[in-house]
């Protein structure tokens, strides 16, 4: 008999034994360092974005060898299989940002105070401005990504003020549909598509997000944080909790908190379940606890009142025991009593409202400390509402996205309108969460409230799909639509306000690792001077759209101006050093506040058989109490919706007054900008005669 291991005083090996493990361990090798040297190469060929600047049509030999980055991507690759690939965020040089800030505050400022800004500017590049930079560089070399971490801590969780408005933001159903008309069906179709798309996403079955239209990977880290996470307040600072799993969801009911297993043995519930479960708790006749109703309001107010009262009274006990169900839960989910949508006589009307309602509900009903929060109106609309310090909207919208084509074309209603499937009466029923809140407790309750109410009744909602044209009208002109909209933002706002302002539009950083956002800072001279002889010439447009074009790309690719002097400026507070260029850089106001939100990211709507399931996407407050906040989306070919936000309290602003300015600015653009009349809206056939006139310019 043979034996691979012999005996012999000390234990050796076989020859044959030898050249079997030899061989295992030197494939081994060889398998590690190819995938090593597949990953490193994937690295580098993601580091390379100078095809991001090339035009169509004239790829240099570069851009055409880099497209080997196809060989290296895979072909099913799973959800963060890029991530170990992606490059990390470089740290621009110093001299290239201050040179880029003044550019885009040139137009912005008079002789004497630019020639102020650029001696300061001059004076901290030559100084400060270089130790700065040292320990910048420093901290990329280890970190894998310079920016976030700070962004994160800095800009949203160290914030002291209200989260509700001035940071959370909302997104819509369907504007012309609403699938089923009864609370419980929609609720159980829209929760049983989230947890599928949580199911998924824990799979890693999501395909990765891409730049659209190319195999350019963005970074997925972001996702790792939508379920079963929270922002818990601090005195000093808020943290964000993530945990690894929760099965059920808090839900909250005419002033009732419940707990809503989603799970039964491990298996995920039916839509049918799940509508039986919440109509139980819609059915439930039971008051609130005293102090219960309004407890939400907590997370609408200050944050330092809330940060010590979750000390005080949720610490122990009863208390802390609902509460950890709330901020365990997988997300927030709230059934309420009004019914909201394009509806009743004043139909544009209700469309703002259901987008406060959306924004900020009553202060109460909502728990804005959550990574979302899922609401279902007695009507069968929903929407949700989404804290912004983990993640972009991009990440959330995603997500919704998916539950929106889920429930309507996948999972679909009965005839009666209630979910498909059977009903299981064993269920247990959803579970009531018990409080004592003291009177103590209460009256700090509503002192928080106190401070949301005026802040939410403060803000002015403007929402529209502008249906005239779109970015299939816009394509045809050869202009990006983005940089026709934001030349159409500033246009209107010059004609609102009668002069020029700092905007702000983000652009994302996700093709580096953990990348977030990056401003864009849309008003430059290029923008200005077609603004100012709008009625002159094309070439001025041309110029100003491939000018905004070139900062978005710059943005995009590592290169931006903002997130570069936060990150010195907080270096310079770690070093306690005073820096007046970058304190007067990083107060100016941002009056114009404008964002993208991507459609489409997963092509699972079809416009042509179903041109009403569209969804106007979602909204965020004004950044500046005198200014305005813009989002929009591009849907399909031929819609363009704007939610415009702004603040009563303002004498100069007007949400509805400046929508009339973003659809006459947009007219007149593509108008000045036709060349064949066909090539335009139906709505611009009564503009025939000018449209000929701008021709000959």
């Amino acid at each position: 008999q043979t034996h691979c291991i012999k005996v012999m005083g000390y234990g050796s090996m076989s020859m044959q034994c030898q050249t079997v493990v030899s061989a295992v361990l030197f494939s081994t090798l060889l398998w590690l360092s190819l995938i090593f040297t597949m990953k490193l190469c994937l690295k580098q060929l993601l580091s390379y974005h100078r095809w991001m600047f090339e035009q169509h049509g004239n790829v240099s030999t570069t851009t055409k060898v880099w497209m080997l980055v196809r060989i290296f991507s895979g072909r099913q690759p799973l959800l963060y299989s890029y991530q170990g690939s992606l490059p990390n965020l470089p740290v621009p040089a110093i001299k290239d940002t201050v040179k880029r800030y003044l550019e885009s505050v040139r137009p912005l400022k008079s002789d004497s105070e630019f020639e102020r800004m650029t001696n300061l500017a001059k004076e901290f590049e030559d100084s400060l401005g270089s130790r700065l930079q040292w320990y910048l560089k420093l901290k990329a070399l280890w970190a894998s990504n310079y920016v976030s971490d700070w962004w994160e801590e800095y800009i949203y969780l160290r914030g002291r003020g209200p989260i509700m408005v001035n940071s959370n933001y909302y997104g819509m159903d369907f504007l012309y549909v609403t699938p089923t008309p009864i609370q419980a069906a929609r609720a159980g179709n829209t929760l049983h598509a989230v947890l599928m798309y949580r199911r998924r996403l824990n799979k890693e079955e999501i395909k990765p997000s891409r730049i659209p239209g190319t195999f350019i990977p963005l970074c997925a880290a972001q996702c790792e944080r939508i379920f079963n996470t929270t922002r818990i307040p601090g005195e000093e600072t808020d943290t964000v909790v993530h945990w690894q799993d929760s099965e059920y969801v808090a839900v909250y009911h005419r002033g009732r908190y419940f707990r809503l297993w989603l799970y039964q043995a491990g298996r995920m519930l039916s839509p049918r379940e799940i509508e039986y479960q919440i109509q139980r708790i819609l059915d439930d006749p039971s008051p609130p606890a005293p102090g219960e109703e309004k407890l939400g309001a907590f997370t609408a107010g200050d944050r330092i009142p809330w940060a010590k009262a979750r000390k005080e009274f949720f610490s122990s006990g009863v208390n802390k025991r609902s509460l950890d169900c709330i901020e365990k839960a997988a997300f927030f989910v709230t059934l309420d009593d009004d019914e909201q949508g394009m509806m009743g006589d004043d139909p544009a009307a209700n469309v703002d409202r259901y987008a406060k309602s959306l924004l900020h509900g009553k202060c109460y009903d909502r728990w804005f400390d959550k990574s979302f929060s899922v609401v279902i109106f007695k009507n069968g609309k929903n929407g949700l509402n989404a804290e912004h310090s983990w993640a972009d909207a991009p990440i959330v919208s995603h997500m919704w996205e998916y539950a929106l084509a889920t429930d309507s074309f996948q999972l679909g209603y009965n005839e009666e309108g209630h979910c498909k499937g059977d009903v299981n009466p064993s269920l247990p029923q959803p579970q009531r969460l018990t409080w004592d809140i003291p009177k103590q407790c209460q009256e700090q309750v509503a002192q928080c409230l106190a401070v949301a109410q005026p802040l939410a009744d403060d803000i002015d909602f403007h929402v529209f799909a502008f249906r005239d044209f779109g970015k299939g009208s816009i394509k045809k002109i050869k202009m990006s639509p983005d940089g026709f909209i934001q030349l159409a933002l500033q246009l209107a706002f010059y004609r609102d306000r009668g002069m020029f302002c700092l905007t702000y539009e983000a652009s994302m950083t996700r093709l580096f690792r953990e990348g977030r956002t990056e401003t864009v800072r849309s008003c430059s001279s290029e923008s200005c001077a077609f603004i100012k002889d709008v009625e002159v010439c094309r070439r001025l447009i041309r110029n100003a759209s491939e000018k905004h074009q070139m900062l978005y790309r710059l943005a995009m690719t590592g290169a931006g101006i903002d997130r570069h002097l936060f990150c010195l400026y907080v270096v310079s507070k770690y070093l306690g050093i005073e820096s007046p260029f970058l304190k007067e850089a990083l107060s100016e106001p941002w009056r114009l506040s404008t964002s993208q939100t991507p459609f489409q990211q997963l092509e699972l709507f079809d416009f042509v058989n179903h041109p009403d399931y569209i969804t106007c996407g979602g909204g965020f407050g004004p950044v500046a109490d005198d200014g305005y906040g813009v989002s929009y989306s591009l849907i399909g070919e031929k819609i363009i919706s704007f939610h415009v936000s702004s603040k009563h309290s303002c004498p100069d602003t007007d949400s509805h007054k400046f929508g009339t300015q973003i659809r006459k600015a947009l007219h007149d653009l593509l108008q000045l900008m036709t060349i064949n009349q066909s090539d335009a809206a139906g709505s611009e056939q009564n503009h025939s005669s000018k449209t000929q006139n701008k021709k000959e310019l």
